[in-house]
């Protein structure tokens, strides 16, 4: 028998006689118990190689891209704490670059996460210290104090806590539909908007085609981060639609049948993403002007697998579109996934009204207004895919937890940048290769 709000509250609450909230401050360094640049090296496999320096290479221009780029490191070292046992579908990767715009099924724009390679159930706060230590070295790249980026993470975490115990009071599924429109109040968020409105199918069409001489629409060589796609490669691509048309939902499979493929392209994305096979498909509707790009990405194993032995997917395509289905109220409706090559795909819309967060944009109040949002962001995606009551009595109502992972996120900015220094030594030592220019 289902347990009621006010017994998973209690048993929450219970949580914290084997792990106190204050005991979250604790990173415990000397206890590493691995290379981190070691464990970086190998998250690269099954990636293309011959794109790995230049992953290196974005990773190497701040200790944010770095962090970025080093989801692994950090799984290995929350993994090797202890944990609240609270699960919940993880974005996994809860940076403040993971947050944007997009359009929503019905046209609107709206903001919210919308990078989820690494999402898996595990322990909430596992996304909730990774979102949090990326305000502390976002904040540090944009020219904070050290004191406001401090300052900024804990309003981060007050504000997931204090929307977590607000969802324990509202209806479970007004709390499921929960979302953030428009919030131009916000200057991050704003300028995120702003991009938005501007993203559209048809600026990709000018970005990334051209006719050829028979006047055919053709993707550009825009080489080292975009060419097209060789003719057995394409038609390997063009076959993994069918079963990519069969993860659709029946009212997306319609759609999708009305449009027919052109061209493939080969797109280099990201910057922990760099490597993985990244396939471009231009696909035509009512005419040339009526173009649908979509996004065939590479997809391994979450870099938590490791650590969550008792997760297991059967395709890791489907494990992040499923799992950016249980996060969010609102997603793409062209998500699916499909395999090719031996390997397992998510499929997506590319950039279709999709806009980001700049770092200039974080100065000033930038950095504390998006840090309010992305707190009621990711406890809405908690509170849909995990239980908010248990959460809700395990954070409590003062200010122990936020002031704990406040410590925690300042002290891991401070490993993140060490880290950043032995990467860039392994760098100047030959041992990692990074691309030139």
């Amino acid at each position: 028998m289902n347990a009621s709000a006010k017994e998973r509250f209690e048993q929450g609450r219970k949580r914290r006689e084997k792990l106190s909230r204050a005991a979250h401050k604790e990173l415990k360094p000397k206890e590493r118990d691995f290379d981190p640049i070691a464990v970086l090296l190998s998250s690269a496999e099954g990636r293309l190689r011959q794109l790995l320096p230049l992953k290196y290479q974005r990773m190497a221009v701040s200790p944010f891209a770095f962090f970025r780029g080093a989801v692994s490191i950090m799984a290995a070292d929350l993994a090797r704490l202890p944990n609240t046992e609270i699960a919940v579908q993880l974005g996994g990767d809860a940076h403040v670059q993971n947050l944007g715009s997009f359009a929503a099924p019905d046209g609107k724009l709206v903001f919210d996460f919308n990078d989820f390679d690494e999402t898996i159930r595990g322990p909430w706060e596992w996304d909730v210290k990774r979102m949090a230590s990326s305000i502390v070295l976002a904040g540090r790249e944009a020219n904070h104090k050290r004191q406001s980026c401090h300052d900024a993470a804990e309003v981060f975490v007050a504000r997931y806590c204090a929307f977590i115990a607000e969802f324990v009071r509202l209806p479970i599924l007004q709390v499921a539909r929960h979302q953030i429109h428009r919030e131009e109040r916000i200057k991050p968020v704003s300028a995120a908007l702003k991009q938005s409105q501007r993203a559209t199918p048809g600026d990709l069409l000018k970005k990334f085609v051209a006719a050829d001489g028979h006047g055919q629409p053709r993707f550009r060589d825009g080489r080292p981060v975009f060419w097209r796609a060789r003719r057995e490669e394409a038609a390997q691509v063009l076959a993994s639609l069918g079963p990519y048309r069969e993860s659709l939902r029946p009212e997306s499979r319609h759609l999708f049948d009305l449009f027919k493929p052109i061209d493939v392209g080969f797109k280099v994305v990201g910057t922990g993403s760099v490597g993985m096979r990244d396939y471009v498909v231009l696909l035509e509707g009512n005419g040339p002007a009526d173009a649908l790009f979509l996004q065939i990405k590479q997809e391994v194993p979450s870099a938590y697998a490791h650590f969550l032995p008792n997760v297991v997917y059967p395709h890791e395509g489907r494990r992040v579109a499923e799992g950016q289905r249980a996060i969010q109220p609102l997603s793409d409706m062209m998500l699916g996934w499909t395999s090719l090559g031996g390997h397992e795909f998510l499929v997506r819309q590319l950039n279709d009204h999709k806009g980001g967060i700049e770092i200039a944009a974080l100065r000033g109040g930038g950095l504390a207004s998006l840090a309010e949002v992305a707190g009621e962001l990711l406890a809405r995606g908690h509170a849909r895919s995990g239980d908010a009551c248990a959460i809700a009595g395990y954070c409590g109502s003062g200010a122990k937890f936020p002031k704990a992972v406040r410590g925690f996120a300042s002290e891991y900015a401070d490993q993140t940048e060490a880290d950043y220094a032995a990467f860039q030594a392994a760098i100047k030592g030959k041992k990692i290769k990074v691309a030139a220019g």
